[in-house]
């Protein structure tokens, strides 16, 4: 057994332990990083982000094809199973890992291989598969444990189609109808996928709209163009019991329907992994979803324990845990942290197609009594995206009626997620720099889709008086 002291314990080697790690090893710190899985990289590497990206990378790209009236209808519909996607997939998450291995290896941080527990508030022991144990100690610890699909215990995932949003990455048979239940982010992000592939898909939505935290207007593009795809959305819905049988599974719902198909995921919130940690052993409470609460420090209730990524909750941005690593490092190494997460974090949600969005929605400003002014543009109408057969999507920029600052900018259509950050670069000047006249003083190149924000920005200021 191995006795060993760092000056910093980083728990989980996903997005926020290595912001952390990388953070502390910087400033010279000596840094132990331990991970329960047998390579680095977390959640959203092997189950998560880049996973269902690469998936849905190679589904657009067959959509795009299919789609395409230059090629005859001989060639055109090509067909693609899941498990044969998910192969390509497996490569992108192969060179990630073999990247963030080398992170650490370069600089020096020694890994641990196995399933980490408190047993005081300052040691630690770390299990093996095969049983051993080591115990180690450090002045600092950095929880980065990160999240998992939330499986409530009366629904039975061990059934050979029933699955949660880690296990659907395991998928052997093709599904000709699938049930999503739960239509938050990843809900509506396998939605797309599977409709990508011609799968039928019927998406329940605990809810009365679809991710209600995006502007009405982009929820409300995403909702008709899912409708226009055959997706069946059935809203204000939830499951009295789920079944499953020998060829399928058979949702009840409280409302008195049953839905059948051939599998079903189940992507109906997330739990943050603390249960195995031993926190009750230095005091720290986890909530009803085993998220632990921190300060503007990302310190726990212990001061010299700090927590980062899904496992403190919202935003569960794989950027912003890597952002609250590094601030959480900055406060260790320095006693403080001048630093702190950016206010108007960007989502991106990576539906077909994207829907990005960066500060207030027009509900926010409408209930802040913000007089602001919309500046619209759509795709359709972009030299960039004709070109490209990209007939969906629009940006919407939200300003100030006097002052003319940048309030809000959101995105739908493909390359979403990157359009945004244009926007973002200008809304984050200090000064007069972030108004939207900024749009109609820049030369753009042409044809671009940045150019919508020139229209967007035109059609806007036109609705000034």
């Amino acid at each position: 057994m191995q006795h060993s002291h760092f000056d910093a314990i980083v728990i989980g080697s996903g997005p926020g332990g290595e912001g952390a790690a990388m953070g502390l090893v910087k400033q010279g710190k000596r840094v132990a990083v331990i991970e329960r899985y047998n390579k680095v990289g977390g959640g959203c590497t092997h189950w998560g982000t880049i996973p269902s990206k690469a998936l849905r990378h190679a589904v657009s790209r067959i959509i795009e094809f299919n789609q395409n009236p230059l090629y005859s209808d001989q060639s055109r519909l090509i067909n693609s199973s899941f498990s044969q996607i998910l192969r390509q997939a497996s490569t992108v998450i192969n060179q990630q890992t073999k990247m963030r291995q080398g992170f650490y290896e370069r600089n020096n941080c020694t890994m641990y291989s196995g399933e980490a527990a408190f047993i005081d508030e300052h040691r630690i022991s770390v299990r093996y598969p095969d049983g051993t144990c080591d115990i180690l100690s450090a002045d600092s610890f950095i929880i980065a444990t990160g999240s998992r699909p939330y499986c409530p215990p009366d629904v039975d995932f061990s059934h050979s189609r029933i699955y949660n949003s880690d296990t659907i990455l395991d998928l052997e048979h093709e599904p000709h109808h699938v049930i999503i239940y739960g239509a938050g982010v990843i809900g509506c992000e396998y939605a797309s996928i599977f409709r990508g592939l011609r799968v039928k898909v019927d998406l329940i939505n605990t809810r009365d709209h679809l991710l209600s935290f995006l502007d009405q207007e982009m929820s409300d593009a995403l909702s008709y163009h899912f409708w226009n795809n055959g997706i069946v959305i059935r809203h204000n819905e939830e499951y009295e019991s789920i079944e499953g049988v020998d060829d399928g599974v058979i949702v009840h719902l409280k409302s008195g329907k049953k839905v059948k198909a051939d599998c079903l995921l189940y992507a109906n919130g997330r739990t943050g992994n603390t249960d195995t940690l031993g926190l009750e052993n230095v005091g720290i409470k986890t909530d009803s979803r085993g998220q632990v609460s921190v300060n503007a420090h990302y310190q726990t209730s212990c001061e010299h324990i700090y927590a980062v990524g899904d496992v403190i909750g919202y935003p569960s941005l794989a950027s912003a845990a890597y952002d609250q690593g590094r601030i959480a490092a900055l406060a260790i190494t320095t006693g403080k942290s001048e630093t702190h997460l950016i206010e108007d974090i960007p989502t991106g949600i990576y539906t077909i197609p994207e829907i990005s969005s960066v500060g207030k929605t027009e509900q926010q400003l409408t209930a802040m009594k913000i007089p602001y002014e919309v500046g619209r543009s759509q795709f359709k109408h972009l030299a960039r995206a004709q070109i490209a057969g990209m007939n969906v999507g629009s940006l919407k920029i939200l300003f100030h009626r006097e002052t003319k600052q940048i309030l809000g900018i959101h995105c739908f259509g493909e390359r979403a997620a990157e359009i945004i950050h244009i926007g973002q670069a200008i809304m984050e000047q200090k000064g007069e720099g972030n108004t939207i006249e900024y749009f109609v003083n820049t030369t753009f190149n042409y044809p671009t889709m940045a150019e919508a924000y020139r229209v967007a920005a035109l059609n806007g200021l036109n609705r000034l008086f």
